[in-house]
Formats: C-alpha cells, sequence, structure tokens
C-alpha cells in the first residue's frame, strides 16, 4: 500500500480561496509601493552561500537552508572532516549555494551588481517567498513571503518618514485599524552598551533585548550574564523596562541615561525628528510609539528599526519590520551606499485580517456565472456566449458533462458561483437564457442585453 503523501514541517498548501485571499493582500501593498514610487525587481530563490552567510549574525546563520551540492557532493569533501563529523568545517565544501534568507541582503547584492543600471536614490520593492530552518509555530513558518520596500542612495530621515507613511497607508487600505508601529534606533542601542560599560558586546545585548516580549525580563538579565554582561551593567538598564505613559516621557528618561554618549544623541536626535513630523501628519490606521526594548537582532541595521504589532487583542508576532541599513553593500564592496527599508508579513496580516473578518467578500470569488450543460448542441450555443462574456472580461464557465441537473447546480453551489444560466431548446430558438440568481432562487428569461447587464450589475 502506498504511503499517505506530506508536507515538510513549516510549508503549506495554499487552495484556492486562500490563494484569492493572499493574492488580494498582496495587489493591495503593490498598489501602496507603486503610489509611493516604489519599483518592481525579483532575485533568485537561492543566492551563493557566502552572498548569504555571516550577515545575519550567528542564530541568523543557523536558520539558512544549505542546497547540498549536484553530483557526487562528498567526492571532494576533506575526508578529515568527514571522520570528524564536523558539519560547520564540512558544509562549505559540500555546499555552495543556499535558500535566501530575506530579501534585504539578495537586495544589497543586487544593488552592487546593477549600480551602472541604477538610478539613485533607488527605491525599490520586492514580494517573493524566504525559507529559514525556524521551529514552526503560530504564525512561524519555514517557507513564507516577504513584501518589502528599501530606498538606498540617500542617508535623508525623510525617508523614514515616508515610510511610517507607508505603513499607514497600507494598513488603513487594508481596512486594519489600530496597529502600532514600534519605533527605536541602533546608535541609541549602541549608546545604552556604551554607557553601562558593554560597548564590545552589543551584538549579544541587542540580541538578548530583542527577545524580551517573547522570553520576559528575567530571562532576558539570564541570557545577558550568559554572554558575559555583568550585574551592575544590567541594573544601568532598568530604564529600558519600565512603562512610559507617552513617548515624551520616554525620550526624557533616554536624555538622561544618555547623556555621556555622543553616539546615543545622535540617535536620540534621529528619534526626535522622526517623532516631531510623523505626529505633525497625523497617521490614520496606526499609532507610533517610541520602544527602547525593541532591537531587531540582525547586524546590518544602524540607525532607525521599526516593528509592526497587529490591534490590540491579537496575540501574535509583529506583523512587519524594518529598518536602517548605512554601509549594507559595503559588504559586497560598495561602500557608502546607505539604505532603509521595512518589510510587511504576508502570512500573518492574512490571519489578522481572517480573525478580524476583514476581507471583502468578492475577494474569494471567481467564476461569475455557470452555464448548464444538457447536451452537445445546447453546450454548442452555451459555449459561444461564455466565450462572448469572457471577451467583457466577465468570468464566465460551462459545466463540461451533461450529467445531472441537481449535480451541475451543486457544483455551482460548492463553488460558490452566483449565477447559472440555463439554455435548452426552447431558449436556443428564441435566441434566449434562463438566468437563475443562486442567492435567492429567482430565475427568468433574459436577452443577450439584459444577461450582461444583470451580470454587470
Amino acid at each position: 500500500m502506498a504511503q499517505k503523501p506530506s508536507l515538510p514541517k513549516g510549508t503549506r498548501d495554499f487552495s484556492p480561496e486562500v490563494v484569492a485571499k493572499r493574492t488580494y493582500i498582496i495587489n493591495t501593498l503593490r498598489q501602496c509601493f507603486e503610489t509611493f514610487g516604489f519599483q518592481p525587481i525579483e532575485t533568485p530563490s537561492f543566492e551563493n552561500s557566502e552572498t548569504l552567510m555571516g550577515k545575519y549574525g550567528e542564530e541568523g546563520d543557523r536558520l539558512i537552508f544549505k542546497i547540498l551540492n549536484s553530483g557526487d557532493f562528498l567526492a571532494k569533501a576533506d575526508q578529515d572532516l568527514l571522520d570528524q563529523r564536523d558539519s560547520q568545517k564540512l558544509t562549505p565544501q559540500i555546499s555552495e549555494k543556499a535558500l535566501r534568507y530575506d530579501l534585504t541582503v539578495p537586495f544589497a547584492r543586487y544593488v552592487v551588481q546593477h549600480r551602472n543600471e541604477i538610478n539613485f536614490p533607488f527605491k525599490r520593492y520586492q514580494i517573493q517567498p524566504v525559507w529559514r530552518a525556524d521551529r514552526p509555530q503560530k504564525g512561524r513558518f519555514r517557507e513564507f513571503y516577504q513584501c518589502d520596500a528599501d530606498i538606498v542612495g540617500s542617508k535623508s530621515l525623510w525617508q523614514e518618514v515616508e515610510l511610517i507613511q507607508l505603513y499607514d497607508q497600507a494598513f488603513d487600505v487594508l481596512g486594519l485599524k489600530g496597529v502600532t508601529v514600534h519605533l527605536n534606533n541602533r546608535k541609541i542601542l549602541s549608546g545604552i552598551a556604551e554607557v553601562i560599560g558593554a560597548a564590545d558586546q552589543l551584538i549579544d545585548f541587542t540580541v538578548a533585548l530583542d527577545k524580551l516580549d517573547k522570553i520576559g525580563r528575567d530571562k532576558v538579565e539570564e541570557e545577558m550574564r550568559q554572554k558575559g554582561i555583568n550585574d551592575q551593567a544590567i541594573q544601568r538598564l532598568a530604564p529600558l523596562f519600565e512603562p512610559y505613559a507617552s513617548n515624551a516621557d520616554q525620550i526624557a528618561a533616554l536624555d538622561t541615561l544618555l547623556e555621556t554618549s555622543e553616539v546615543g544623541q545622535l540617535g536620540l536626535s534621529e528619534l526626535r525628528f522622526v517623532l516631531e513630523v510623523v505626529e505633525s501628519l497625523s497617521l490614520k490606521s496606526a499609532n507610533l510609539k517610541v520602544n527602547l526594548t525593541l532591537a531587531r537582532g540582525l547586524n546590518y541595521y544602524t540607525g532607525a528599526i521599526f516593528e509592526v504589532s497587529a490591534p490590540e487583542g491579537i496575540e501574535l508576532g509583529s506583523i512587519g519590520g524594518g529598518g536602517r541599513y548605512d554601509d549594507l553593500t559595503g559588504i559586497f564592496g560598495l561602500k557608502d551606499m546607505s539604505g532603509i527599508g521595512i518589510s510587511f508579513g504576508l502570512d500573518r496580516i492574512y490571519m489578522v485580517l481572517e480573525e478580524l473578518n476583514l476581507f471583502p467578500e468578492h475577494v474569494a470569488a471567481s467564476t461569475k456565472v455557470l452555464f448548464v450543460n444538457f447536451g452537445d448542441k445546447e453546450a454548442l450555443y452555451a459555449i459561444q456566449a461564455v466565450s462572448k462574456l469572457r471577451d467583457l472580461g466577465i468570468a464566465a464557465e460551462l459545466y463540461p458533462d451533461s450529467a445531472k441537473m441537481g449535480k451541475q447546480m451543486t457544483y455551482a453551489d460548492k463553488r460558490s458561483i452566483p449565477y447559472v444560466v440555463m439554455a435548452g431548446s426552447q431558449e436556443i430558438e428564441e435566441k434566449k437564457f434562463t438566468l437563475k440568481c443562486l442567492a435567492d432562487g429567482v430565475q427568468k428569461t433574459v436577452s443577450w442585453t439584459e444577461l450582461i447587464q444583470a451580470l454587470n450589475s
């Protein structure tokens, strides 16, 4: 007996209805991206391993899916490493490519390779799948789509403002009110690490801090101790963990904490600018909140960092995030190319819209009308009408078999097709159609012109 097939953990099949809803989100984001002047690009699903490795920090590197070399991939492997079973040292010899972990590093590679063709500042958007060898859980998959918008070639803080506006616009069009855009600055985190005496442990500090909402304060402090950050330094972090009534209160607390740090004060100045401008613009759907514990544990962020959370009451991780990276292209040889970008989490946005019942009713609709098949003569009359309706942009189908009427009606009902057309010998003779609305059961005989009007109403 054949074994029942299964999917790899962290991956999914999508039904037609789900694909229609996902496409609705993608098309909405695409429209917003283009309204803001972003241009689309695409990059390969896999990259050379050297392009990806070392760009996401130690934890990120562990989550990259490696691709075995084609052919006999063990033939050129070092026998000593094989005997030692040292996978970390052996992997570069048997795997030269990897599935992309995100869209940002491949984008940096794209910019470097195509810099002579690009008009800077370059605003690009990209909607493609990425892969991470993460532990699957609610809202976290091993294969998922990212929807990114990035700007490279300018250090202007007006871009931070524009990307917050883009978040606000997109969620407003999707009908998702009450999202929160959390805002911080990596320069502020660098300043904090400096004033607590942990400047040389910035990465350890930020990676641990970024887990606060997932594992809690006690475990964050425990992880910092394990990384060698002493208790005195951790005690000085107390202002980060305190609740604040307003963004202004947090800024005031930061001003005191960072008074001796030049880089910290620079980050604070950038944060103030963005806050003041955005607050003067009045967001439609999003709330802007300073979050001092937001770190986004990716090594390439250097300035503003963003994370978007779902409306209150929705228990889910972030539905978007991003930040400023001043020299990401420098890792590929192109220095001083500042950039900033944000990402929308398609899968989690889908889950939120579904939970809040925010998908428009028309989204899952496909075929508008089904023509019943009574036999070859009637089917020929029907398919001629179907062809003309399709030319007019009306989705129409002919049931392929001359099955019992009940079976064809059940098919239309299960497909959520709103209209059924019946055309027998009398309709053919009179050059008319019997149109039935499945919602209320009302049917009437109509002319070709009346049929089009009804289907377009």
